[in-house]
């Protein structure tokens, strides 16, 4: 079994049904394959589909069927932040949420599925452009 962790832009371009939506249907709708999301990209979910006028209800019910969720704890947000200012002397753009993503990631021994360039080069991603 394969672990992926869905960021932000994967899930809208899937939801979109993108060229780039289409690589990220091959991994998370792969029986031999976990996708997981977490609970941050929530959130940047629920604003990219108000700003964006998707029905978020529809969009919640396809992304709670299709991954599982990775909650933070105390410590864990403390290791973000850590990792944050760590990776910022190298990533200027790189954000607060991106390293919630990447740290779950590296949690679960799992790949980002992304096309945002900060994460480019990361050993742990899969770019979907």
């Amino acid at each position: 079994m394969n672990n992926f962790v869905i960021d932000a832009y994967a899930w809208i371009e899937y939801m979109e049904g993108s060229k780039l939506g289409e690589k990220v249907k091959e991994i998370i709708e792969n029986p031999n394959n976990s996708a997981y999301t977490n609970i941050i990209t929530v959130a940047e979910l629920s604003s990219q589909f108000k700003r964006k006028g998707f029905d978020g209800e529809r969009m919640k019910r396809v992304i709670k069927s299709l991954s599982s969720f990775y909650e933070i704890t105390f410590d864990f947000a403390e290791e973000t932040g850590r990792l944050h200012a760590e990776l910022k002397k190298v990533r200027k753009n790189i954000s607060m949420a991106d390293i919630f993503v990447l740290l779950t990631a590296r949690k679960l021994n799992a790949k980002v599925v992304t096309g945002d360039e900060d994460f480019k080069g990361l050993k742990e991603v899969v770019m979907i452009k």
